[in-house]
Parts: structure tokens; C-alpha cells; sequence
């Protein structure tokens, strides 16, 4: 037996009229039958969380059970967990064991939750389909000839496909939102700081946030109420109080401002898509809500200003896989050889060398590499992707001499516009609304030799990245191809309880 919610199978287990194993093996045989084709689970804790829902259980019976107690849920590869790998679904991370909890999960389990098993994800967070994973791209439940989404890819599908009833993802740039809307799921970006960082794998420091996915937004209010908070081991982490969510949720209030951008209802977005999202808010403003026509004049630059910045970021934290302290390291036997036989080679050619070309050949044998940088290029050579190559490569070239003014200099300053362009937005509306995605989930394999149009279809989400505000994907219904529609809400920083408000009110209309 399962349930589609957090709140629905606290219910049945405070009655009695479900145990916490009974719902364990429920999901258990749901991921035994569909994970092989869905692929969103990479690795499995099966028979730890039995042990832990007997214990759980116990404590349920005596009434002094968390308020997470029911909730199963799966971790995204990039947040540590003592003693289990977490290899960022790359090659470099293959064998690496973390040491330590992050503080996600340290206050997950404090309040009883499951962690069920690891959940497939794009490379270190870099992708929009979760198909660059040394696991093999993660499908989408609705029709598996479609991606799920990325970089959070197999977290959403394993919430959409009945595999637990909540999962942990990480929004870097849309990371959680984009797949919530491909898999038609509730999604959830905290604002910067809201939640810590301690424990999750960096890709560009100043954007990361881990949030939650989830059937329903009460369920990602009551999570996120958790998992915010101040932490002495992140130093940006935020002291901001701490609102009960769950009462947005549960009292939502019709009479809002919701702003619409008119720079996100243009070129580029699907018509059914567009109307679907246009439609809803329609609905709302019947019910009270007052829509407001507002302008976000430097998002043309978001798209830019992000990849520059994102990379920048990404280059720097990356610089620590060197496959010196962990992670892969190349055959060292066989690169010492390959070193003696090329410096062999080239003492060869200059014995018998002479002028201009003596010349040349002496100074390529001065700059050989050393061993040990052999042995750097060679391991994250071997280590790293096609897509982390590409943007360590775009980080470093932004923030080489001579380029790091003119790019990085200027994306930052880019940065601080649009930021400002929200501040001026939110003081006139409560919430923004746009697309959370521009079409709907594309094919496998479409996009990958196209890394512009991947990078596009995080057009509607970077912004609120950029700002350090919170955003939100709610499920809309379908599109005439099946597949889900997600809408996006956007809120100033640090009013979740705005984003849930708005968020139940769409709910609403779809049950």
C-alpha cells in the first residue's frame, strides 16, 4: 500500500489503519517493478530503512514519533550521507564515501523521515535532462522516450512515479523546478541561505539551494519548515525566522498580487503552454486575486549573465578533484611509462637535430609535464564529462587575465540589475508568475549535441537564482501530448509563505 502524500499517510498511521513497514514495502515493490526502466534510484537502502521503520513505528505507537514520521524519501546524489557514496553521477566521484551527514539529512532523520536510496541526477548539477550520469539518463513516468528534466532529473521522477512520497533536490539555475514541471510534481527553491548548504557537493556556491519535490504543496511547506534554518558549518546560511509554512497552506488567501512579466510570455514559448499558465491565473484573479502587468527589463541578459558566473563558480569548486586526496586517480604506472618513453622520443630527435629545429625540440622537452601534473590532467581527464569539461573550460576562460573584467566583472554587475529589477517588482505585487519551462519534456537525445538549446530551457528559472529569491513549480494539468505543464511562482526573498499561499491557490483548482 502507498500514499500519494506526506499528510495523507500520517493520517492512516496515527489511526492504526497503516503500519510504517506496510507503507515501506508498498513503495519498495513499486521500485522493484518500475525503477529498472525508470531509472531514478541508482542506489537503494531497502532493508536499512526496514530496520528504521520497525524502530519508527515503535515510536508511532507511543505517540512520540517525529512529524516527518511516514515520509520516505530519496536523496539526490550530491548531499552527503555518512558512510553512503555520493558520486555526483560522475566518474571522478565514482568510489567516494562520505564521512559526515549534511545538515539536511541530520534534520530529516531527527524527525523520523527515511531516506530510501541515492537518485540519479546530471554530472556535479550540470544539465537540463539528467542524461549526463555515468548511470544512464533517468526517464520521465509519463512516457519514457522523454527526458525528466535536470539537473534533479531523477528526483523528480522517482516522486511522479510513486517510488516514496517526497525527495531532495538541489536548484542551482532551475534545477529542481524545470524537472518538477517535465514530471508534474510540486518543486520548491528556497531563497538563498534559507536552507544549509553543509553537506551538498557545490557547483557554483553563490546558487545553490537544496529544496524539495513533492505530490503536494503542503507536503513541500512541511518539508522546507524542516529543513530551513541557521547553521553554524554553512556561514550563508540565513537567521531569518522561520514561518509555519503549513498554515499558508492550509489558510491560503485569495486577495493576492500576482505580478506577469510581459518578458516571459513572448518568442520561444509553447502556445498550449502559454495559455494553460495564462488560463489558471485567470481562474485565480475570479477568485479575488489581482493580476498586474509588471516588467523585468534586463532579463534578456539572465541566460548570459548566469553562464558566466555559474561557470566561474563551477571552475573554482571543481579544482578540488585532482585525484590526489579522492576520487579517481589515473594508472600512475602506466603515465610514468608514457612520460619516459615521450621524454626517450624527444632526446632521440634532438641527437640528431640541429639549428632552428634543435631549438624547438629543446624547449618542448623543458616543458613536459612533470609527473604529478601529468597525473592531474590524466585523472580528471578520465574523471569528468563531456558537460563539466565544457564549463570548467568557460569558467577559466572567464576569469583568466585580461578576460575577467570585460566577462565575470560585467556578469556580476549584470547580476545586481536584475536583482534589483525583482526588488522593484515585489514592492508593487506579492508574487510573480511565469512558465516554469517554455515547452513541455523533450525527447532523449534531442538536445545533446546542442548545449544552447539545453542551456534555454532554463530560461524562466535562472533569474530567481541570479536574485537569490524563491520560486516554486506547480502542476497545471497536461498538454494535448500528455505530458505535464508546470507553472512557476516567484517570491521576494525570504517570503515562502507568500509562494505557498499562491501556490495552494493553484492547487486548488486542479483537484
Amino acid at each position: 500500500m502507498t500514499y500519494k502524500d506526506i499528510k495523507s499517510a500520517r493520517v492512516a498511521l496515527a489511526k492504526g489503519t497503516l503500519t510504517l513497514p506496510e507503507l515501506l514495502e508498498g513503495y519498495a515493490h513499486t521500485i522493484t517493478k518500475k525503477n529498472p526502466e525508470i531509472n531514478a534510484f541508482t542506489h537503494l537502502r531497502l532493508d536499512e530503512a526496514h530496520q528504521k521503520a520497525e524502530v519508527i513505528q515503535a515510536k508511532i505507537n507511543n505517540n512520540t514519533a517525529g512529524k516527518l514520521a511516514g515520509t520516505l524519501i530519496g536523496i539526490k546524489d550530491l548531499i552527503c550521507q555518512k558512510g553512503i557514496k555520493a558520486t555526483c553521477s560522475s566518474n571522478i566521484l565514482e568510489n567516494f564515501e562520505s564521512v559526515y551527514d549534511a545538515t539536511v539529512i541530520e534534520k530529516l532523520e531527527a524527525e523520523d523521515a527515511i531516506c530510501i536510496g541515492r537518485l540519479n541526477m546530471d554530472e556535479f548539477a550540470m544539465g537540463s535532462s539528467t542524461e549526463n550520469t555515468i548511470f544512464g539518463p533517468a526517464k520521465n513516468p509519463h512516457d519514457i522516450t522523454k527526458v525528466c528534466g535536470g539537473s534533479s532529473g531523477g528526483s523528480a521522477a522517482a516522486v511522479a512515479a510513486g517510488f516514496g512520497n517526497a525527495s531532495l533536490g538541489s536548484d542551482t539555475g532551475g534545477s529542481i523546478r524545470q524537472p518538477a514541471s517535465y514530471c508534474g510534481t510540486v518543486g520548491i527553491k528556497p531563497t538563498y541561505g534559507r536552507v544549509s548548504r553543509y553537506g551538498l557537493i557545490a557547483f557554483a556556491s553563490s546558487f545553490d539551494c537544496i529544496g524539495p519535490l513533492t505530490n503536494t504543496v503542503y507536503d513541500a511547506a512541511l518539508l522546507l519548515g524542516t529543513l530551513a534554518g541557521e547553521d553554524p558549518r554553512d556561514a550563508t546560511s540565513s537567521d531569518q525566522t522561520i514561518p509555519d509554512y503549513t498554515q499558508a497552506v492550509l489558510n491560503p488567501v485569495n486577495k493576492v498580487k500576482i505580478g506577469i512579466p510581459e518578458e516571459y510570455f513572448g518568442e520561444g514559448l509553447d502556445d498550449e503552454v502559454k495559455n494553460r499558465v495564462l488560463e489558471t491565473i485567470q481562474s485565480l484573479e475570479s477568485e479575488g486575486a489581482e493580476l498586474v502587468p509588471i516588467k523585468l527589463p534586463h532579463t534578456e541578459f539572465a541566460i548570459a549573465a548566469y553562464y558566466i558566473l555559474a561557470t566561474a563558480e563551477a571552475s573554482s569548486n571543481l579544482a578540488r578533484f585532482d585525484g590526489i586526496r579522492y576520487g579517481h586517480r589515473a594508472d600512475q604506472k602506466k603515465l610514468r611509462e608514457e612520460l619516459q618513453l615521450e621524454e626517450k622520443e624527444l632526446k632521440t630527435q634532438i641527437s640528431s637535430a640541429n639549428g632552428s629545429e634543435l631549438a624547438a625540440l629543446e624547449e618542448q622537452l623543458l616543458a613536459m609535464d612533470t609527473p604529478l601534473n601529468r597525473l592531474y590532467k590524466q585523472s580528471r581527464t578520465e574523471g569528468f564529462g563531456l558537460e563539466v569539461k565544457r564549463r570548467i573550460m568557460l569558467g577559466t576562460y572567464v576569469l583568466s587575465a585580461g578576460y575577467y573584467d570585460a566577462y565575470y566583472g560585467k556578469a556580476q554587475r549584470v547580476r545586481r540589475l536584475i536583482k534589483q529589477d525583482f526588488e522593484d517588482a515585489f514592492k508593487k505585487v506579492d508574487v510573480i508568475v511565469s512558465p516554469t519551462a517554455p515547452t513541455t519534456a523533450f525527447d532523449l537525445g534531442s538536445k545533446t549535441s546542442d548545449p544552447l538549446q539545453m542551456y534555454l530551457n532554463d530560461i524562466y528559472t535562472i533569474s530567481a537564482n541570479l536574485a537569490g529569491i524563491c520560486g516554486a513549480s506547480i502542476p497545471v494539468g497536461f498538454h494535448s501530448n500528455g505530458l505535464p505543464i508546470g507553472l512557476q511562482f516567484m517570491a521576494n526573498a525570504f517570503e515562502e509563505n507568500k509562494l505557498f499561499n499562491a501556490s495552494r491557490l493553484v492547487e486548488r483548482l486542479f483537484e
